[in-house]
């Protein structure tokens, strides 16, 4: 697979046309057994290739994805194509409009060829609790993929597309990514529009990127960004601030947190070793850096998301749109508890109990209060163990991919392994996944790097580096 920068050039060259492009990933995406797309958008794509190849030939520049074939994880809307957040609730629901993501892609040339599987509703670390089954792992089909955007993690894995969309709330674009052995970055809170992306817990969701080398994230994170009057939480930041940049790392100084090395595997550690030593021997420094805190991590997130969860939600009662299970008569109360009944799984039905609990009277103190007190004291944290150094380095896992269904029945063991990626989502720091190299089994592990607030350029200069030397 060529990454997305040399896809475009090839299509402006016309040395391939973009329908051809379109073409011929359709049929990767279609030929697929990994069970990573839930919906192809072949009238969508083809027609939007048949454009931009018109463009070409009319001495138009269509953009810097000219002619790219992009997969969009399945709870970001798509308007015209099917859009189900990989539940039984909105099977079926086609959205109106295009989430701004998917827009600005489009008009930077891009070209979406389907939608990938998911969690339900992005509550998971595995890809297995969607409607439409569990996503494979591309190496190792007995196992998981990560979640909750494993679905995007293979499509770029398998080299189906250069790039791939995720949501990440709490590691779910960096830890598939890790598992699947690609690039994955979470961007600043407010870097990406959230409009038109199907909520879990809103102060914590945001669009994420899948790619197989840092200067194509770099490329769709420039032509996706800015300041959207959908979302009123986006920044009036420069897009061209993203670009690639050359990095040199002599004297970069890497803070190792050294509290999120317990736990994890031995194999993980030892990739994770090799990375440390190759910044090392580009001339950085890499120290042990403190967090306070940590240990509250899980918890303070689990339950600022599962809070946010239960009221975003609640509009799933078969009152408005999606699945409606019951008849008028019976009673709002009534088919409002069939409909969510059966049409939310279980693992979300856990968490909007869990977080309608936290939230309740008498309760909302001693839970949610406490956990948003937390959260502010962790992203101090964050900022204090930056103030001596560059950028952070930790496991984006502490372990390789799992067995399916080997953690389904076992949430709490599920929830603790995202103690490493759920720092970002608190701080709203910027965070990424390299791969670091195979770990147990011979199965892929990942590194990641956790900078300040509107570093992305950076964290991706440095992640092209260390990566080079592999």
């Amino acid at each position: 697979m060529t990454s997305a920068r040399e896809t475009a050039a090839a299509v402006r060259s016309r040395r391939v046309t973009a329908v051809e492009v379109a073409e011929t990933a359709l049929a990767a995406a279609a030929s697929s057994t990994s069970n990573a797309f839930v919906t192809l958008a072949e009238a969508r794509a083809l027609a939007r290739a048949a454009a931009v190849d018109a463009a070409i030939t009319a001495g138009r520049d269509p953009g810097p994805l000219a002619g790219v074939p992009v997969a969009v994880k399945d709870n970001i809307c798509t308007a015209g194509v099917a859009t189900t957040a990989g539940s039984a609730v909105l099977r079926g629901f086609v959205p109106p409009y295009d989430a701004t993501v998917v827009a600005r892609l489009e008009a930077a040339g891009a070209l979406v060829i389907g939608k990938t599987n998911l969690d339900e509703f992005a509550m998971g670390s595995s890809s297995e609790t969607s409607v439409f089954g569990p996503v494979r792992h591309p190496a190792d089909p007995g196992r998981v993929a990560g979640g909750s955007s494993g679905g995007s993690a293979v499509a770029v894995a398998e080299g189906v597309v250069p790039l791939a969309l995720g949501t990440d709330t709490g590691g779910s674009v960096r830890q598939p990514a890790a598992f699947c052995g690609v690039f994955g970055i979470k961007p600043t809170y407010g870097r990406l529009s959230r409009y038109g992306v199907i909520a879990y817990a809103s102060s914590l969701d945001q669009v994420g990127v899948f790619s197989r080398d840092a200067d194509d994230a770099a490329v769709a994170l420039s032509a996706m960004a800015g300041r959207d009057p959908a979302d009123a939480t986006t920044a009036a930041r420069a897009a061209d601030e993203l670009g690639p940049v050359p990095v040199d790392l002599r004297g970069l100084r890497v803070g190792r947190i050294a509290d999120l090395w317990q736990g994890v595997s031995d194999g993980v550690r030892a990739a994770l070793d090799g990375v440390a030593a190759r910044f090392v021997e580009s001339g950085a420094t890499v120290v042990d850096v403190e967090l306070p805190l940590v240990e509250a991590a899980v918890s303070s997130y689990y339950l600022i998301a599962m809070a946010e969860a239960s009221s975003n939600l609640a509009r799933y009662d078969g009152t408005l749109y999606g699945l409606r299970l019951g008849e008028a008569r019976d009673g709002h109360e009534a088919v409002a508890r069939a409909t969510r009944a059966a049409g939310l799984g279980r693992e979300v039905q856990r968490r909007v109990l869990m977080g309608s609990f936290a939230l309740s009277a008498g309760y909302a103190d001693a839970y949610a209060e406490r956990a948003a007190r937390v959260r502010r004291r962790i992203a101090d944290a964050l900022q204090d163990a930056l103030a001596g150094v560059d950028v952070l380095l930790a496991p984006t896992a502490p372990t390789v991919a799992w067995r399916q269904g080997e953690r389904l029945d076992d949430p709490l063991a599920m929830y603790v392994a995202d103690v490493t990626t759920c720092l970002a989502n608190l701080s709203g720091m910027p965070a990424l996944s390299l791969p670091a190299g195979a770990a147990e089994d011979g199965l892929p592990a990942g590194a990641q790097l956790i900078g300040p607030a509107w570093s992305e350029a950076r964290l991706l200069g440095w992640a092209r580096a260390v990566t080079a030397k592999a």
